[in-house]
């Protein structure tokens, strides 16, 4: 398809995926601006954070977990289960239940085993069933405005978790930023929204390279949540496969699996993700790791994050990807909003 044609653009996604990745930028200082106002104890002692969420309300917990990593007090752990591991109990450790739908059923598991825990509670949702549990038993319920799936609130996702840590002394002010990240979102964006022909514009020339290949992406630190956001973006939205890897991990077994089966290895793109901010040995990781594989005949390409500091950088990187999704679905001709196989199990799941 020609990723150019907008008008076929407007066909394939009625929904308007699109528009929800032009405005990510507006969208996470939106979600820290509302993080700052909503309703919240002023609990003291807090020695551990677990956040529950599944799917596109994880992935906000995830990049925050990387991004404060170096600088939070306190260790941040994200659940993608039922329940609760049985360390989380007793008033020094806070449960974020964080679900877009309020209903998704791994969250609402973990919450009520919260309530028997003794734990700080905090639930966010857009409404439903959990906000409606958090209010029964007056724990801080955060609702926020967002008509369309999971995935494309990641800034919400994120932004109010954020906030609701530095509000908490767990971190520190973070304002300038997330200014500063957005920032460098939209002047990135200048050269990645639909509008700027392939010529130009590296997420479209990227999608091009993942046509009729299986895509691996490749991050460290701030960008190994980035690399799983990649693979389920490109899942979500374009209906393809896809993998993620962690450095420096990916160098102590990846490397060794690069030998059979040889005929596949042409079929393969490995997206190496890299950043300024990184740890430097990490940055020489990349490098490394990326001759490796070309030796062995991988096909391979390098992202450098924009901006300056770790949050910009993880941002920007996160943004060329949804760009990339985006573009890759229009290449294979297919509407990048529905995910039928995921609403398909869940109806197979729901009890009878």
């Amino acid at each position: 398809m020609n990723l150019d044609d907008l008008d076929r653009f407007r066909e394939l996604d009625p929904q308007g995926m699109l528009a929800h990745i032009d405005g990510l930028p507006d969208q996470l200082e939106a979600a820290w601006a509302q993080g700052l106002t909503h309703e919240l104890p002023v609990w003291k002692g807090i020695r551990g954070v677990v956040v529950c969420g599944m799917g596109g309300s994880a992935i906000g917990a995830d990049l925050l977990a990387a991004y404060l990593a170096p600088q939070a007090s306190v260790p941040i752990h994200v659940w993608r289960n039922y329940d609760l591991p049985a360390y989380v109990h007793g008033r020094d450790m806070l449960v974020v239940a964080s679900s877009h739908s309020g209903n998704t059923e791994e969250v609402l598991s973990a919450f009520e085993m919260a309530q028997g825990r003794d734990v700080r509670l905090l639930a966010i949702s857009t409404g439903g069933e959990l906000l409606r549990r958090a209010q029964s038993v007056g724990a801080p319920a955060w609702r926020f405005e967002h008509r369309g799936q999971p995935r494309a609130a990641v800034g919400f996702s994120f932004g109010l978790l954020l906030a609701a840590l530095v509000r908490l002394g767990l971190a520190a002010d973070q304002a300038a930023a997330v200014k500063a990240a957005a920032a460098a979102m939209r002047a990135q964006a200048a050269i990645l929204r639909a509008e700027v022909p392939v010529v130009s514009n590296p997420a479209k020339r990227m999608a091009g390279q993942w046509m009729g290949r299986w895509p691996t992406v490749i991050g460290a630190e701030f960008l190994a949540p980035v690399a799983r956001r990649w693979r389920t973006q490109i899942g979500e939205i374009a209906k393809a496969v896809a993998q993620f890897e962690e450095l420096p991990e990916a160098d102590h077994n990846l490397v060794a699996g690069v030998v059979y089966p040889e005929a596949l290895f042409g079929q393969t793109m490995v997206v190496f993700l890299s950043g300024a901010a990184l740890h430097p040995r990490n940055q020489l990781r990349l490098e490394v790791t990326r001759e490796t594989l070309m030796v062995e005949g991988f096909n391979t390409d390098v992202v450098k994050a924009r901006g300056e500091g770790p949050l910009s950088q993880q941002w920007t990187c996160l943004h060329f990807g949804d760009y990339s999704a985006y573009y890759l679905a229009m290449a294979y001709g297919i509407d990048p909003t529905p995910v039928a196989a995921i609403e398909g199990l869940k109806d197979r799941l729901r009890p009878g």
